[in-house]
């Protein structure tokens, strides 16, 4: 059974409230301290959390290329890994000004030619970090993304999202029919039970959750394939955030840091903790890259590739960033 999107959860909350909240209550406890060594202004911190920070319109644009230059949104890039594959890419746009967070899934099966690589597997979005490490899908992803800064990546692997999920007491979700799966060959070994109905699962089970594609021999799983697990792990994704905003939680970075490597310095986690106070569950948005699965034939061989939509994806991206052409 291939592993699939394992560790988004924690990669993505990790950066969006781990870091944005958790160093917000570092921020409010040693404020008289940090306060010198970011440029000041932490002193009216307190006053934004009790008068909770009013959101206002974002800027406009009247084109990408001016919204890329002069925005002051977030992009970063969320990679959960499969040896040297990329399993999960997500690009996460964060509006410090909306408080909103658009967060694009990136299917690992995403056709992509590189010069000099071209066997089928090459051509796959996944198979980047391998030849070229994060920046070579950095890279990649802006190419896709109408050549978008990407300005941070985080890597994380399964000890840190069972670490995460199980400090916060677990997750509920509705699992829509029995899970049940087993391979001993798999790394780490799958051997997936989990009943149908609304279950607070723990870290170990919200991974099996996360990975499970079907039962053995085919049977069971989605009736509508990935589209269904998909829509399951976004779920899944919603349900986590809105148990963990309802937290200030410093010591997930002390429980995560160890299993997710990070660009991301301290003082940029304590600059960026102030913009995030005010975000709420309903300001998440999740879609999947405008795009549609086609057969392609390579050098005799026929795979699976996920074809991306550059004008659709051009209308996402105006839509993020609030562009309105004269």
């Amino acid at each position: 059974m291939k592993t699939f999107w394992k560790v988004f959860i924690v990669s993505f909350v990790f950066f969006f409230v781990a870091i944005f909240l958790g160093s917000y209550s570092y921020l409010k406890s040693n404020k008289n301290r940090v306060g010198t060594s970011i440029g000041g202004g932490e002193s009216n911190i307190e006053e934004k959390r009790n008068t909770k920070e009013v959101k206002t319109e974002t800027k406009t644009y009247s084109s990408l290329s001016e919204a890329f230059k002069d925005s002051e949104n977030i992009n970063v890039i969320l990679l959960g890994m499969e040896d040297t594959r990329t399993d999960t890419i997500i690009f996460a746009n964060f509006d410090p000004i909306t408080k909103k967070v658009k967060a694009i899934f990136i299917p690992r099966d995403t056709y992509i030619h590189r010069k000099g690589y071209n066997q089928g597997e090459q051509r796959k979005i996944n198979a980047i970090y391998g030849d070229h490490g994060v920046e070579g899908v950095k890279k990649a992803l802006s190419h896709i993304l109408e050549g978008i800064p990407i300005h941070h990546y985080i890597m994380v692997d399964y000890a840190g999202v069972e670490k995460i999920i199980d400090s916060i007491g677990g997750v509920e979700v509705m699992v829509p029919f029995h899970m049940k799966y087993e391979d001993p060959t798999a790394k780490p070994p799958l051997s997936i039970d989990i009943k149908e109905g609304k279950r607070v699962l723990n870290g170990k089970k919200s991974l099996e959750f996360l990975r499970y594609r079907k039962g053995n021999n085919n049977k069971g799983g989605y009736i509508d394939g990935d589209l269904g697990r998909i829509k399951a792990q976004q779920e899944f994704l919603q349900s986590f955030i809105d148990k963990v905003l309802s937290y200030r939680l410093p010591f997930v970075i002390k429980e995560g840091f160890n299993y997710v490597k990070t660009d991301i310095k301290l003082w940029e986690g304590l600059a960026y903790s102030r913009k995030v106070i005010g975000a709420e569950p309903d300001d998440f948005t999740f879609i999947t890259l405008p795009g549609k699965a086609e057969l392609k034939k390579i050098y005799g061989k026929v795979l699976s590739y996920f074809i991306f939509d550059s004008l659709e994806i051009k209308k996402t991206l105006e839509e993020i960033y609030n562009i309105k052409k004269p």
